[in-house]
């Protein structure tokens, strides 16, 4: 091709015959006079340079016309990840699965914890004040639903905090925000959405609920915070879960202000559930403990990583006497003794027995159940006495439903008055 190039130079024959000779020896290629900068010049008659210029111009030249070499593209935990291909998330558009799994709608094992403190609070309630059945069955949707908005609000809100340390926790990483899939503003926007979305349920609820209720945001929100600064960063995620244990008596029109026996029961619901909540957390917590180590999070299992099974054993005790004590401060009786008490110590000791805490698959399977065991166990044992209650008095005059929910709608607002 250079040949073809110099046989068709108009002018200087002599030039270019010595340039076809050199073109042919062997040092043509690794001689300066094979860069095309050089060539030009020879062709175009114009003088050729000093070596140094040349150089110096060749670099230029090459600076210009070459292009930067390409990298090849790193490996980001969005390559990583793999959209869900079963479940209810996998039926979404593809543009709503980051927000679902940022609520953790595939996981509901949270939703379940949060909502049987408030489902706990509306049973104990309705055997103290004889509500009818539908009215328990409503208010139990009702925070069924709220559970599920909050939940929600929560887990959007500690993957807000949590951003720069989820990336470093191997269950984590593959989060919506951690993976860059939704920004953090589009999580706040999201956040205020759910949260407008719990507002419109709340006022659902006779108006004093509102008091108890508005509250716990403080403590959803600053849960997260105190992975940071204390090793029972459980203990707080405690006051939140739990803090339905307050919500079902105000709901079934109960003023815990002026009626101690009501608020003593509660009390003691409240502390019954924090116990079991951080008894669950502990093991959850076990999933995580080695890069929990690495990345600086704290929590109880690695405080007490040794005797684990031993704060297991302590806080179930708590958790059946303090569930025990709230029962009895309204009269309960041995269905409630052994339906609901029995079934707390029974499931909670077989969890602590059988528990692998080294195997991140094990813990994950008793905190997913453990809910259902327990909470469901409590539950049945609850319902057991409110019918028990109802039968005893099937003969006495009780109010219609629908007369039920005006009443307590009345006295929800002669509470605010």
């Amino acid at each position: 091709m250079i040949l073809s190039h110099l046989s068709k130079a108009p002018s200087n024959c002599r030039r270019l015959a010595g340039v076809q000779r050199f073109a042919l020896s062997k040092n043509f290629h690794s001689s300066p006079v094979s860069h095309p900068f050089f060539l030009n010049s020879i062709l175009a008659g114009k003088p050729i340079l000093p070596a140094a210029v040349f150089h110096q111009r060749r670099a230029f030249h090459e600076s210009q016309t070459s292009l930067p070499p390409q990298k090849s593209p790193p490996v980001t935990e969005l390559s990583l990840y793999q959209p869900p291909t079963t479940g209810l998330i996998s039926y979404l558009p593809r543009s709503w699965i980051p927000y679902a799994e940022l609520i953790r709608l595939d996981k509901p094992a949270g939703t379940y914890y949060l909502f049987f403190p408030c489902l706990f609070s509306t049973l104990l309630a309705a055997s103290y004040t004889h509500a009818p059945l539908l009215a328990v069955v409503e208010t139990s949707a009702l925070f069924l639903t709220g559970a599920l908005i909050m939940r929600g609000a929560g887990c959007t809100i500690n993957d807000l905090w949590d951003r720069n340390l989820d990336p470093h926790v191997s269950r984590t990483k593959l989060r919506p925000i951690a993976r860059r899939a939704v920004t953090p503003f589009q999580a706040l926007k999201f956040t205020g959405f759910q949260l407008l979305a719990g507002l419109g349920l709340l006022v659902q609820f006779p108006t004093s609920c509102l008091y108890y209720g508005i509250p716990s945001l403080l403590l959803v929100a600053t849960y997260p915070l105190a992975k940071r600064i204390t090793y029972y960063p459980q203990f707080v995620l405690g006051l939140a879960f739990s803090w339905g244990a307050f919500m079902g008596f105000p709901a079934l029109g109960v003023d815990l202000l002026s009626d101690p026996t009501a608020l003593q029961a509660v009390a003691a619901l409240y502390a019954s559930c924090v116990s079991w909540t951080v008894l669950y957390d502990m093991i959850y917590a076990h999933m995580d403990i080695k890069d929990d180590a690495k990345a600086g999070i704290k929590s109880i299992a690695l405080r007490h990583e040794k005797e684990t099974k031993a704060v297991l054993s302590g806080l179930a005790v708590a958790q059946t006497g303090f569930l025990a004590a709230a029962g009895l401060a309204l009269g309960g009786g041995p269905v409630f003794l052994v339906g609901s008490c029995g079934s707390a110590a029974a499931t909670l000791g077989l969890m602590i027995w059988k528990v692998r805490l080294k195997e991140v698959s094990n813990c994950w399977w008793w905190f997913k159940y453990g809910a259902w065991f327990t909470g469901g166990g409590i539950s049945a044992g609850l319902f057991a006495e409110f019918l028990a209650r109802a039968n005893q008095r099937r003969d006495e005059v009780t109010v219609p439903p629908s007369a039920w929910r005006e009443l307590v709608l009345l006295k929800g607002r002669s509470i605010k008055a």
